[in-house]
């Protein structure tokens, strides 16, 4: 299904003429965290739900267009950077606009998500690894040849967080057995963040090990 096909118009737009008091009703009625904003029939942004809220409720919304804020995505945008406008502006509702910037209507931030919830990265079985290591010496391409060098079937992977000089990485596998691939990924001097069961229990096994060569020791 085309990402157009779940744009959404249950909601009227405000007109800036309208006073603040009809936005307060508005968000009573909705979940949602911003309403779109017209004037002269023209889409200028959302008003948050605290915003409107704060404000004298006779008084119209155009004495407070310092609060609206700009942010939609065009009718052709990629899903995944609709989800990235969600996540940028602390959003649930996202304004569509065409190429002539004519209001469409808007995305719910669930649709996107569930559609996000289809992709093989969620919906196909495999397991989840986090490696870290500096950000001027990771690739992916060798992330990929890691993972394929051991016969396996990478999902996907994505930045799941930079700090410092400091990035994380976090992988989806098609396969269950992923020690070998944990391994491979050690000696190429990633360091594993994720905790995956399969490589806690040969590290458990290690450590009873040790303890019982120092017990027989003794």
């Amino acid at each position: 299904m085309p990402l157009s096909d779940y744009i959404i118009n249950d909601v009227k737009p405000l007109n800036v003429n309208d006073n603040i008091k009809d936005a307060q009703l508005l968000f009573n009625q909705l979940i949602y965290s911003h309403v779109p904003v017209k004037k002269d029939d023209i889409y200028i942004g959302c008003i948050s739900e605290t915003d409107a809220h704060c404000f004298e409720s006779d008084k119209p919304l155009s004495e407070f267009l310092y609060t609206i804020e700009g942010f939609y995505v065009r009718a052709n945008s990629p899903w995944l950077d609709v989800l990235e406008a969600f996540a940028q502006n602390g959003t649930n509702i996202m304004p569509v606009l065409d190429e002539k910037n004519t209001y469409l209507g808007y995305y719910e931030l669930s649709d996107i998500i569930s559609l996000f919830n289809e992709t093989p990265f969620f919906a196909e079985p495999g397991g989840i690894l986090i490696v870290e290591k500096g950000i001027n010496d990771y690739s992916f391409s060798e992330i990929c040849q890691i993972v394929e060098s051991n016969n396996a079937k990478l999902l996907g992977t994505f930045i799941s967080k930079m700090e410092n000089d400091v990035i994380q990485i976090t992988i989806k596998i098609g396969r269950s057995g992923l020690n070998d691939i944990i391994q491979t990924f050690r000696r190429y001097s990633y360091k594993i963040v994720s905790g995956h069961e399969e490589d806690k229990f040969i590290k458990n096994l290690k450590e009873r090990s040790d303890y019982l060569n120092k017990y027989l020791n003794i």
